[in-house]
C-alpha cells in the first residue's frame, strides 16, 4: 500500500501534502526511523491543532483580530500596563473569574477584550523536539 493512500485511510489530512518535504529533510538530517515518525506525526498533530484554533477563533466571532502587542498604550496613558501584563497571564481564566472592562467609549476596552480572548484561544503551538537522547 502506498504511503499517501495509507495516510488517507488513517485520516491524516495534512501529512500527505508535506510528506515529500519531510522525507527530504529526514534524508538530509539522517534521521532514524523513530525520529522521522515523530517528525511526521508532529506535523499532522500541529496542523490539526492549528485548524482547531482557527475554528475556535471563527466560532468566537471576534469583531477583528488584534493582539496585546498591537495595543497603543500612548493613545490611552491612563491604562495600567502592569495590570494588562498581569491579565495577559490569563490567571483569571484559570481561576474561572470574570473580567469586566469599564470606561468611556473609545478607550480600547473592546480591543483589550478581543486581544485577551485571542491570546486565550491561541495556545502555544510550537513543539520542542530537542529532547535528551535516550
Amino acid at each position: 500500500m502506498e504511503l499517501t493512500e495509507l495516510c488517507t485511510k488513517l485520516k491524516f489530512e495534512h501529512l500527505p501534502a508535506q510528506l515529500d518535504t519531510l522525507c527530504e529533510q529526514a534524508a538530509k538530517r539522517e534521521l532514524n526511523y523513530p525520529e522521522f515518525l515523530n517528525q511526521a506525526l508532529m506535523t499532522e498533530w500541529q496542523a490539526r491543532r492549528l485548524k482547531g484554533v482557527e475554528r475556535g477563533l471563527r466560532l468566537a466571532r471576534f469583531p477583528y483580530v488584534k493582539t496585546l502587542e498591537q495595543f497603543d498604550f500612548s493613545f490611552q496613558p491612563a491604562i495600567d500596563r502592569k495590570l494588562i501584563r498581569e491579565l495577559a497571564g490569563l490567571a483569571f481564566v484559570e481561576r474561572a473569574e470574570n473580567l469586566i472592562l469599564l470606561g468611556p467609549p473609545g478607550t480600547g476596552k473592546t480591543m483589550l477584550a478581543v486581544a485577551l480572548g485571542i491570546k486565550r484561544s491561541r495556545p502555544a503551538i510550537a513543539y520542542s523536539s530537542s529532547r535528551s537522547k535516550r
